[in-house]
C-alpha cells in the first residue's frame, strides 16, 4: 500500500465532508508532522444538563483528532482502531481545543494520543481530558477487487 500524506487544505476538505463534524462545528486548525489540531467553539447546545460540554462532544474531539493524526503519517485512507478517554474535569469556556499526536507507527498502524483542552475567554487553556488510541490504513474505497462468484 503506498502512503500519500495529505497536504493541510486537502484535509480540510476531509473534514468538511464528514456531516457531523459539520454539525459539532469542528475546525482543522493544525495537521502536520505527525500531530493535528481542532477545534470547536463551545454553544449551549454542545452542553449537558450541568451547564458544562457534554463528554460525547469531547469523545467525538479525541476520536477525530486521533485519526487525523494518524492520517499525517499514515495518508487519508484511515479509520479509528480504538480509542479510550479519561475525563479530567468538566470542559467549559469558549472553545475546546484538541490536540492529538503520534506517539509511533508502522505502515499499516498509528498510535496516537490526545489532550483535550477548554478554552476560558481569559487565561490559559485547561486540560480536560486526555486519551490515547490507534489509526489504522485501510484501502481507498472502491480500490477492492471484485471476484466472479
Amino acid at each position: 500500500m503506498t502512503t500519500t500524506v495529505p497536504t493541510f487544505e486537502q484535509a480540510r476538505a476531509v473534514l468538511a465532508a464528514q456531516p457531523f463534524s459539520v454539525l459539532v462545528g469542528a475546525e482543522l486548525t493544525a495537521f502536520d508532522a505527525d500531530a493535528a489540531v481542532l477545534e470547536v467553539t463551545i454553544r449551549d447546545d454542545l452542553r449537558q444538563q450541568f451547564g458544562y460540554v457534554h463528554g460525547g462532544v469531547l469523545s467525538y474531539l479525541a476520536d477525530n483528532t486521533i485519526t487525523f493524526a494518524g492520517g499525517t503519517v499514515l495518508g487519508p485512507h484511515v479509520l479509528t482502531g480504538g480509542f479510550t478517554i479519561t475525563y479530567l474535569r468538566p470542559a467549559d469556556g469558549i472553545a475546546l481545543r484538541a490536540v492529538s499526536r503520534v506517539v509511533d507507527a508502522t505502515r499499516r498502524q498509528a498510535v496516537c494520543d490526545c489532550r483535550i483542552y477548554a478554552v476560558p475567554a481569559v487565561g490559559d487553556p485547561v486540560l480536560c481530558a486526555t486519551a490515547q488510541g490507534t489509526v489504522r490504513a485501510i484501502e481507498p474505497p472502491g480500490a477492492r477487487e471484485v471476484r466472479p462468484a
